[in-house]
């Protein structure tokens, strides 16, 4: 959802981010640089951003089986050193093999039936917000929760293929959430070398195209992104570039400045990563041409074919 973590309750439009570096090629643009895109400044004024919200779950299309997510330890507690029980003794051989991917699916279907859960404020360094929220959907009920579920599992089958292991911070195998500061422990505890937090947008019909959120420089509380906004912005630079060639979408016609990236202070999943993180909103699920791409099983293998091209070129880089 492109949103702010928690703005699909809050009817009031947002102002976006002012992107600060494009990377996006294809479509009339162009090639080269980092990754295989180019590299320029560019001045993202955004748009206005609206969430929706439904009632009703709907699920076009046929969907991978779920996996299982693995639990976390407390927060005040060490990160395990021993093996995940679950984990294949078996060396997982490929060119990622050694890497660890977390995939962030936004959302929880579940969150519906747990509002009063979801809406428990937690810390996320600059300030506070609520835990985490239902996400958007189209109008005929296809609910973001079951879109980003969707696509990661064909990107976990993809990157899995390639030899990284690949967990999940929630594969609906939990009620509700995990909240915001917990997506972001739970990539710090696996010492993740990528995560990646798939969602779509909820904004006005005539918005559309895919754009990734970079974390900005900051520095509160529990949140310092010192260390991983360069990775992350490389990271996020090559899912751009990969999705977009992958998938044949624009960038965002209304966040980014055309850039296809938005730089975001305000997301409690990206102040406290301590390792490389970016979203990706791959598309507006309130405007009927987006969301005939969303609802497309075929065009959702693209997608998850687009990063992992994007991850794999960043941890082979």
């Amino acid at each position: 959802m492109s949103y702010d973590e928690n703005q699909h309750h809050d009817p009031r439009p947002r102002r976006s981010r002012r992107g600060l570096v494009a990377v996006v090629a294809g479509a009339g643009l162009v090639v080269g640089g980092v990754g295989g895109w180019l590299v320029w400044q560019a001045d993202g004024s955004g748009g206005d951003a609206r969430a929706g919200s439904a009632a009703t779950a709907g699920k076009p299309g046929d969907s991978p089986a779920p996996g299982r997510s693995r639990t976390l330890a407390p927060p005040d507690s060490s990160p395990a050193s021993s093996p995940d029980p679950d984990e294949s003794p078996a060396e997982r051989t490929g060119p990622l093999s050694g890497k660890i991917v977390v995939v962030d699916p936004g959302h929880n279907p579940g969150n519906f039936s747990h509002t009063r859960e979801i809406n428990k404020q937690v810390d996320i360094g600059t300030n506070r917000k609520e835990c985490d929220t239902t996400g958007t959907a189209t109008d005929a009920g296809y609910r973001e929760a079951d879109f980003t579920l969707d696509v990661s599992r064909r990107l976990r089958t993809l990157l899995e293929k390639q030899g990284a292991k690949v967990e999940f911070t929630q594969d609906a195998d939990r009620p509700f959430g995990p909240c915001i500061d917990e997506r972001a422990r739970f990539g710090n505890e696996a010492r993740a070398d990528a995560v990646v937090s798939i969602h779509a947008d909820g904004s006005a019909v005539g918005n559309r195209g895919f754009h990734v959120i970079l974390p900005a420089r900051v520095r509160a509380g529990a949140a310092d992104t010192s260390q991983i906004v360069g990775p992350s912005r490389e990271l996020g630079e090559r899912i751009a570039g990969k999705f977009l060639r992958a998938t044949g979408s624009s960038p965002s016609n209304y966040v980014g400045g055309g850039t296809g990236l938005d730089v975001r202070d305000d997301l409690g999943g990206l102040n406290l990563s301590t390792v490389p993180k970016v979203f990706i909103e791959c598309g507006n699920m309130r405007d009927p041409e987006d969301v005939a791409l969303l609802t497309s099983p075929s065009w959702r293998q693209k997608a998850a074919q687009g990063m992992a091209d994007g991850i794999g070129s960043y941890l082979q880089r």
